[in-house]
């Protein structure tokens, strides 16, 4: 199965939550419910985002997976830098003959602006200034992750709720709970909507754990 057709979603029958799964499973059953005569709006979500994703159902099943199944159309495109712009620093990096096992890394030479004390502090570090100043970058990116995948979460939340529950009560003090990063409040202040909308933003902000209202 392509990744479009197994991508994570969500699909609501008005408040009530008709299937999770993969893209054409939820599609489908979307289709299905439709077919039956059901008159309520349907809403399919991308469980990673938490936006809503647009189907077009006509057709056969055949029909559905086809046109799920084509690639988004991109503008695939090449960067070269413009060598007429580098730094002579950056001109004689380039140029320079890589000794016998000097790893080719890709190394991009820019001048760095640091204190007397922050040079003083690199000299001692082992494997020098560039070693270092990599190292640091590496771990700031490592340290980061769990920080994006949080905003991450609580984005797909907030659309979600944008989505379905911009008219329900507490939903201004929701968002505000959810940007704090608050369970206990979120859970809160939406603790009177429909259990289903309620149960997939508190999974879609703080993942699928037990997300039962407290009393």
């Amino acid at each position: 199965m392509s990744a479009i057709l197994s991508k994570p979603s969500t699909a609501f029958e008005g408040s009530r939550r008709l299937l999770s799964g993969p893209l054409i499973e939820v599609a489908l059953a979307v289709k299905t419910a439709v077919e039956k005569g059901s008159a309520n709006r349907f809403l399919v979500f991308d469980d990673v985002t938490g936006r809503v994703i647009d189907l077009d159902l006509r057709g056969t099943k055949a029909d559905i997976i086809e046109r799920l199944s084509r690639p988004p159309q991109t503008i695939v495109g090449r960067y070269a830098p413009d060598r007429t712009k580098l730094s002579e620093h950056e001109k004689r990096d380039a140029s320079e003959p890589r000794g016998r096992g000097r790893p080719k890394l890709g190394v991009v030479a820019r001048e760095v602006t640091l204190l007397p004390r922050q040079w003083e502090w690199l000299a001692t570090q082992s494997g020098g200034a560039s070693a270092t100043l990599r190292r640091l970058v590496d771990e700031a990116k490592r340290n980061g992750i769990p920080r994006e995948q949080r905003r991450a979460a609580q984005e797909a939340a907030y659309q979600f709720m944008l989505a379905i529950a911009g008219d329900l009560p507490g939903y201004e003090e929701a968002t505000r709970a959810l940007f704090a990063d608050s369970h206990s409040r979120l859970a809160r202040w939406i603790g009177d909507w429909p259990k289903d909308v309620r149960a997939h933003v508190l999974r879609l902000a703080f993942g699928p754990t037990d997300h039962s209202t407290p009393k």
